[in-house]
Formats: C-alpha cells, sequence, structure tokens
C-alpha cells in the first residue's frame, strides 16, 4: 500500500486525493492511515485535513450507495441467496435494537462495514436518520485515521526511524486479525442463540 501510495504522489501528485476518495468508496482505512504517516514524512505535500475529506466523502457516498441498494432491492436478494441472511443475521438484530449506535459504530467492525449499509437499508432505517448518522459517522472514521496516522508517524519516526513501517504494517495486521476474531466470535454466539428463540412444539 505505501508504494501505491507514493507512486502515485510521485507521478501523479494532484489525483491523491481523488485516489482517496475512490479507494475509501469501495475500501477500508488503510490507504488513509498510509498516507497520513507519510505526510507525518515530509518528503510530500500532503494536507492532512484535505485527506480526511476525501476519505470521508469516498465513505460517505459509497455507503449511501450500498444503503439504496438494500434498501430497493435487499429483500430479492436474500430470497435469491438464503445463505446471507445466516452469515449477517446477528448484524440484523443490532441494528434492530439500536440502529443509532449501529450505523455510528459498523466503519469499526472488521467483517462487518462492508455490508452494513446494505443490512441498513434492508432493515428500513429512514433515509434522513441514515443520511445524518453516516454522515457523522464518515466525519468520525475519516479524520480519526487521517490525523490518527499522521500523529502516529511522527512517534514512529522519532522512535524507530526507517524501522516504522515495520511496526505499522504488524499494527495493521493485528487489528484486522482482532477485529475479524470479534466477528467470528459474535457470528457464532448468534448462531448458537437463535435456535432458542424458536422453542420446537
Amino acid at each position: 500500500m505505501e508504494e501505491l501510495v507514493v507512486h502515485i504522489l510521485k507521478e501523479y501528485g494532484f489525483l491523491l486525493y481523488p485516489f482517496i476518495t475512490a479507494w475509501t468508496f469501495v475500501e477500508g482505512e488503510t490507504v488513509v492511515i498510509v498516507t497520513g504517516v507519510l505526510a507525518s514524512e515530509g518528503r510530500f505535500r500532503i494536507n492532512v485535513e484535505l485527506l480526511a475529506i476525501a476519505a470521508m466523502s469516498g465513505s460517505f457516498f459509497g455507503d449511501q450507495l450500498y444503503y439504496y441498494i438494500g434498501r430497493k432491492y435487499g429483500a430479492p436478494l436474500l430470497k435469491r441467496w438464503p445463505k446471507l441472511t445466516t452469515k449477517v443475521e446477528w448484524a440484523f438484530q443490532s441494528v434492530n435494537r439500536t440502529p443509532a449506535t449501529f450505523i455510528l459504530s459498523f466503519r469499526w467492525v472488521y467483517g462487518v462495514r462492508n455490508v452494513a449499509p446494505f443490512i441498513v437499508g434492508i432493515a428500513g432505517v429512514p433515509r434522513v436518520k441514515y443520511f445524518v448518522l453516516n454522515l457523522i459517522a464518515a466525519a468520525i472514521w475519516a479524520h480519526s485515521f487521517a490525523w490518527g496516522g499522521y500523529f502516529l508517524g511522527r512517534q514512529l519516526e522519532d522512535w524507530l526511524g526507517d524501522s516504522k513501517w515495520w511496526v505499522l504494517g504488524g499494527f495493521i495486521a493485528f487489528m484486522i486479525g482482532f477485529a475479524a476474531v470479534g466477528a467470528v466470535r459474535s457470528h457464532r454466539k448468534t448462531r448458537t442463540e437463535t435456535p432458542a428463540e424458536n422453542p420446537t412444539e
């Protein structure tokens, strides 16, 4: 990821922010963290606030699109692929129980963020409510990782010098692994609890 961002900065510097917007439209925070760390080095002219705004825009508009797909086509898709229902059942329970909390937090849950807007759309959360909460969540998420990457990069530079990229890579891998384990455990818990809710006659 670092090499890709550096290549864009060297060859097509003016396309950095559109690239961040396009990437975060479909992907997560790794590119935002890496670019924030690069900004801390001072080798390239990177405005961290513009980075955050670009990431916020991509994440917001991507999740708005998935929300409307879920709202309009979600039920037929679930009927067509019934296995999808069991995989996201626990997410349905969360959004039905506390929709605002779910919308504000799903970006931080690995394995859920890509399907969460789709689920919110199927659940019938009102458009205006989702628009406002999604905008707030995207802003918090983008600024956290853009500025977090920047300040993390400055600290790692002071402590580790050129070795900081190895530590950063390990840290990101740990975050992904930890979140994935949490998602799997939550999914298994939901599967074991579901039969108890439907007692046999």
